[in-house]
């Protein structure tokens, strides 16, 4: 859990717990991941959202959940100040209807069953800074998606009904066959809770290299942790090459959060397999960059930038909005 006081000049000061919480604090906004069809737009919790959030949680469990139980402390802590829901699903709201439909019986569709997309408060920063048509962001971090912006919407993401669609992370699998789901449970392999569990905490990352931390597999010299970072890279440029197609080009990619903003070594091996799309990295300015920085080599055109991911400067201005 991540808190931070954030001032009208947008100044940032970093807490560890409620507790140091000035007395002046105006409204408490909470990045809540899943907001589901219903929520498209910042909203002030009263006992009705909270229940509608409760409903959600199913959907995103490792998200939700402890959102709930913020809200909860909040109200103990500071029980006179109001509290503002930002939903990490929001800006994903202008996906088009064939990006978001799955090939599924009207009578599943009908359930909501339909791709949502998340890190949008990361992809949103990133397109504020990075104004250009045609903007692919890497998020990268303990969870990872791709997202296609175009002139400053979302047109196109990895993640799905839940955050376990799409590139492998750092403990989730993202994407797997289906079919391959049902031969584990079908075989008495895995119960839907133990297949569960495996899918969103030993999977990714951990589950091909034993570990979650990228910095260790960039240390280590074997064949499992060469396959994981490989692995990632090469799921994240096929998802990068994707986003184009509904971009129609490239003219700017970026990497965020902590993966993208730490690992030079993830971003090269992403970038090396994005060639044909004039995506060409300066190894020497990638190897010693922080974020912000530009990162393609001089003279071509489509810009590589790592970015520090600001969404608490986002949710910050969505709640000031709300309440003004």
């Amino acid at each position: 859990m991540k808190l931070a006081l954030v001032d009208e000049a947008s100044e940032v000061e970093h807490v560890t717990d409620l507790a140091a919480a000035r007395s002046d604090v105006d409204a408490v906004a909470h990045r809540v991941v899943h907001g589901g069809a219903r929520f498209r737009e910042p909203v002030v919790v009263d006992d009705g959202v909270e229940a509608e959030l409760r409903e959600l949680t199913q959907l995103a469990p490792l998200h939700n959940a402890p959102a709930l139980e913020a809200l909860a402390q909040v109200r103990t802590a500071l029980p006179d100040v109001p509290q503002i829901a930002v939903f990490d699903t929001a800006f994903h709201a202008t996906l088009p209807e064939q990006a978001f439909t799955y090939a599924l019986p009207e009578r599943l569709r009908a359930l909501g069953v339909r791709r949502y997309g998340f890190h949008g408060l990361s992809v949103q920063w990133a397109a504020e800074q990075v104004s250009v048509p045609r903007l692919v962001v890497c998020h990268l971090g303990g969870g990872c998606s791709v997202t296609a912006v175009r002139d400053g919407r979302s047109v196109d993401t990895t993640m799905g009904l839940t955050p376990l669609e799409g590139v492998p992370m750092v403990t989730r699998s993202g994407s797997v066959d289906p079919g391959a789901l049902l031969f584990l449970l079908r075989g008495g392999h895995a119960t839907v809770d133990e297949l569960d569990h495996v899918l969103e905490h030993e999977s990714g990352l951990l589950g091909l290299a034993g570990t979650d931390d990228v910095t260790e597999l960039e240390r280590r010299d074997d064949a499992a942790a060469r396959l994981a970072l490989g692995v990632l890279a090469y799921r994240v440029a096929g998802a990068v090459a994707a986003m184009t197609v509904a971009l129609g080009g490239i003219d700017a990619l970026v990497f965020t959060a902590g993966i993208g903003e730490g690992s030079a070594l993830v971003r090269a091996l992403v970038c090396k397999r994005l060639g044909f799309l004039g995506v060409e990295l300066d190894e020497d300015v990638n190897a010693a960059a922080e974020p912000d920085a530009e990162l393609a080599r001089a003279g071509t055109a489509v810009r590589i930038v790592v970015l520090r991911a600001r969404e608490e400067l986002v949710i910050a201005r969505e709640a000031r909005r709300l309440l003004a």
